[in-house]
């Protein structure tokens, strides 16, 4: 691709409410936190943010409150060149908010959200109609869950119809109807996700990694009710591509220190949408985005961390990885 990628993001802004704690709080139980802090995000605003930091042509549709924390949510992907010019705002309702408790040791962290959606579940299939016309003009739809199902529906028939390819991630996990899943060209689920959404157990072998057998079940299931590619994200254990009959799977890039796990699924999404678009392989755009997402898990916060095309590279130099031409990423800087 000579030119940026277009793309299209229909999704959630959530601002994100975060306290760290050396230990979880079990049932009635308190215990002292370490720092607390707010940050922007939101799968949809995290994406839309990531692929806008790695150079793609962006736009934006959702819903915020009319609120502090609405204008906050909007002015940090509005900095980095996202169009967010049809995102409405709703009066007299909250902006979507994140409860992030975050459990942090010596070298990693784990984190439990509970989000509370607000305006995001307000969106209507009648608001976001103009898109009918203009989706032809996009290279990728991006998709998420914390927006209403009919909504995420209609937009990915509209891409379907125009040929433009639709990548869904599945979160957070819910039972999906098959009239969407026909639609999405790249479905981007964790492990938990996954399982969830087939209702299959996904297993580990006694070195910790995931049974083959279950992943493969897992994507025929999916495959079957129409998605074309099942791309399953492991964590620290990278990703994995479920084929037919086999599994390909993509190391992840590990860090010498994690600071919060809590953008890291959007971080990936976004950039492999990006490396797709671009003009990369499959393999070559989940190798950009391992990268991407590592530098990600790195720093604090959803938006806040979110690295930009430069660091992305200067991290594939760092590791001397060679499986493809960085020049192939020049049209990103256009």
């Amino acid at each position: 691709m000579q030119r940026k990628p277009r793309i299209l993001v229909v999704g959630s802004f959530v601002m994100d409410v975060i306290a760290t704690t050396e230990k979880i709080p079990a049932s009635a139980q308190t215990v002292y936190g370490l720092s607390f802090h707010m940050a922007p995000g939101g799968k949809g605003a995290n994406q839309a943010l990531q692929c806008a930091r790695l150079g793609a042509d962006v736009t934006m549709m959702g819903c915020v409150g009319d609120d502090l924390f609405g204008q906050t949510l909007l002015e940090t992907p509005r900095r980095a060149g996202v169009d967010v010019s049809h995102v409405l705002v709703r009066q007299g309702i909250s902006s979507g908010v994140g409860h992030v408790t975050l459990e942090v040791t010596e070298h990693t962290a784990q984190n439990r959200i509970v989000v509370i959606p607000g305006a995001n579940r307000t969106l209507t299939v009648a608001e976001v109609e103009w898109l009918r016309e203009e989706i032809a003009s996009y290279d990728m739809v991006l998709l998420q869950l914390e927006v209403p199902l009919e909504v995420n529906r209609a937009v990915a028939g509209w891409a379907k119809a125009a040929g433009v390819p639709v990548m869904l991630n599945p979160a957070p996990a819910t039972d999906l109807d098959d009239q969407l899943l026909h639609l999405v060209t790249y479905l981007t689920p964790n492990e938990q996700e996954a399982s969830t959404e087939t209702g299959l157990p996904l297993r580990t072998e006694e070195n910790g990694l995931l049974k083959d057998a279950d992943l493969q079940a897992i994507a025929k299931a999916l495959r079957a009710k129409g998605v074309e590619n099942v791309i399953i994200t492991l964590g620290g254990q990278g990703s994995a591509v479920a084929g037919a009959d086999s599994i390909q799977y993509i190391p992840s890039v590990h860090m010498d220190h994690v600071a919060d796990p809590t953008a890291a699924g959007d971080s990936f999404v976004g950039a492999l949408s990006v490396g797709l678009t671009a003009g990369l392989s499959q393999r070559e755009a989940l190798a950009f985005a391992s990268h991407t997402a590592a530098i990600t898990v790195s720093r604090m916060g959803a938006m806040p961390s979110l690295p930009t095309l430069d660091e992305v590279v200067a991290l594939l130099r760092q590791r001397n990885y060679d499986g493809f031409d960085l020049s192939l990423l020049d049209a990103l800087n256009a």
